[in-house]
């Protein structure tokens, strides 16, 4: 059976939806392609099925590619009203939390999936699920869409079907497959916002462990960068949101084979002067029997203080012996905690992947393919990545609605 359609895009995520919702406005006949049974399966679990849906405080510097130009293009102050204003047109009402996060005002990312459904059906898009893309052919009139079940065609084509992150949500690599068949190039992917792997011996020991925590990455022994925030160990290594920030940079270093350590400061808010007065008073404060483990109870939860205890070797188990080198020693441990990194989570634990269409053969106005007319592309498949905060969602919306407002006119 042949169906024909103005516009197909393939893929029901954010980046789909809304550009089908914006070429449906403008009176353009769309279908929608997903191949899980229901739309917006990572929109509902985003944000612990809150939904950061977007950041408030978009710029280019919270977006990653190989071609920055690219994203300054794409990031201008007027955009951030364009995403709003979509996201008002279809009933969702925002909410700004910390860091310029923002929420529906409902907290459910499901009513977010609901309210881009009911507006999408009511503008006549034609949403088939449980409908994986086969093959996309280029033919003199437009372009042959076949799935497992049906052949379409259509004068345009828009490929918004995800990366490969989140393969239990539906993340795959089919969109990069069917771009590089028409001749675009790809940029290597890379899990993003993703919990590290360590061997380090000691991890299991910290395991369950919370702090916040500064956090250095070091490649091949240069500093890299550096985040603050939420830190948890594991039994596999570390995770929490200071982790999720670095990743990207440790997930690029290991890909590149090189030995990535992170140096966490589990103290931060004091500094290494301010540290070593604290503990000399509480030195002179405590029974000088008291033992070591139970002194640095009183500055580290009880599992990482045993670790630190551990990785310092102190010669002696209480306090009598404690003299200022050992407290030193200590502060410098606290304040600089090693652990190497030998791997991530991969893409089943990350929440975005880096890389994806080469964004050079992209029209950043329009998301218009420069190599085969009639071809737009949105959202993740594309070699643009943001921070954590809403930011890819952002992305995902902006790059949707110049796809869908291109496609109708």
């Amino acid at each position: 059976m042949e169906n024909k359609s103005e516009i197909i895009i393939i893929g029901g995520g954010a980046a789909g939806l809304c550009a089908a919702i914006t070429s449906a406005q403008k009176g353009s006949q769309v279908t929608l392609l997903e191949q899980n049974p229901t739309i917006g399966k990572k929109i509902r679990a985003s944000g612990n099925g809150r939904c950061n849906i977007t950041n408030a405080h978009p710029a280019p510097h919270r977006f990653h590619s190989q071609n920055q130009h690219f994203i300054e293009s794409l990031i201008t102050p007027q955009s951030q009203q364009e995403v709003e204003t979509f996201l008002a047109s279809i009933g969702v009402v925002l909410i700004e939390e910390k860091e310029g996060k923002c929420f529906p005002m409902s907290q459910e990312a499901a009513s977010v999936v609901a309210q881009l459904e009911f507006t999408a059906l009511a503008l006549g898009v034609d949403i088939v699920c449980q409908s994986r893309v086969e093959s996309i052919q280029k033919i003199e009139s437009g372009f042959l869409v076949q799935t497992q079940h049906q052949r379409f065609k259509a004068s345009k084509v828009l490929i918004s079907a995800g990366s490969p992150a989140a393969p239990q949500l539906g993340g795959n690599t089919s969109g990069y497959a069917f771009a590089q068949r028409v001749g675009h190039t790809l940029i290597p992917n890379h899990p993003a916002l993703v919990q590290l792997v360590s061997e380090d011996p000691w991890v299991k020991v910290a395991a369950g462990v919370k702090c916040k925590a500064t956090v250095s990455l070091y490649v091949d022994g240069l500093y890299t960068t550096q985040k603050e925030g939420d830190l948890l160990f594991t039994s596999y290594g570390v995770s929490g949101l200071a982790i999720l920030d670095i990743s990207r940079d440790v997930s690029h270093a290991l890909a590149a084979f090189s030995f990535c350590e992170l140096s966490i400061d589990l103290l931060p808010r004091l500094s290494k002067e301010k540290l070593v007065k604290l503990l000399e008073e509480q030195h002179k404060k405590c029974n000088p029997h008291t033992p070591l483990l139970l002194f640095l109870q009183a500055f580290l939860p009880r599992k990482l203080a045993k670790v630190i205890l551990s990785y310092t070797k102190l010669p002696y188990e209480t306090l009598e012996q404690l003299n200022r080198k050992g407290i030193n020693r200590l502060v410098h441990t606290m304040k600089q905690f090693k652990i190497s990194i030998c791997d991530t989570k991969g893409f089943k634990g990350a929440e975005v992947a880096s890389g994806g269409v080469d964004t050079t053969e992209i029209d950043p106005d329009t998301m218009a393919s420069k190599k085969v007319d009639g071809l737009y592309f949105a959202g993740e498949v594309i070699d643009v990545d943001g921070d954590r905060g809403g930011f890819n969602f952002y992305f995902a919306w902006l790059s949707g609605l110049r796809a869908g407002r291109a496609m109708a006119s």
